[in-house]
């Protein structure tokens, strides 16, 4: 066998339809497109999911269930517990000093004091929200609970 003997199998190729190139062709005049309408104008192809125009089904229903509330405050959550090792007798908790000590990322940030933990030092906390439980254990370790500065 040599190189100019290989050819396809009899009957495994086709020419291409040269469509729009005249009668003789077979698909002269409007190309295999038909006579009128969106499909027959160029540019006629429409997306997947469109509808003539009409809102289509995936725009219509709502993409998640629910309701998000954009006015919705989201708190960084710290224990009594974690204060109690962090800070020494008679200190002042605020965002500064909790960002200060890694405890959250900035400073102004909203903090909530949640009442996990023991607390053992009299500590001043000066932060957004304060739970009742954590307010009671400060205020019986002799500590007070300020408005935030």
């Amino acid at each position: 066998m040599q190189l100019h003997d290989l050819a396809p199998a009899p009957g495994s190729t086709k020419n291409r339809k040269r469509k729009g190139r005249g009668h003789g062709s077979g698909l002269g005049k409007t190309a295999g497109r038909g006579y009128n309408g969106q499909k027959s104008r160029a540019g006629g192809a429409k997306s997947n999911g469109f509808e003539g125009g009409q809102t289509p089904l995936a725009r219509r229903l709502p993409k998640l269930p629910g309701f998000k509330n954009i006015n919705r405050v989201e708190y960084v959550p710290v224990n009594v517990g974690r204060i109690d090792a962090l800070y020494n007798d008679g200190d002042v908790v605020d965002g500064q000093s909790l960002a200060d000590k890694g405890v959250i990322k900035r400073a102004d940030m909203f903090v909530k004091v949640l009442g996990d933990g023991e607390l053992t030092k009299k500590l001043t906390v000066k932060v957004d929200k304060v739970s009742g439980t954590a307010a009671t254990k400060i205020e019986a370790a002799g500590g007070r609970v300020e408005a935030p500065c």
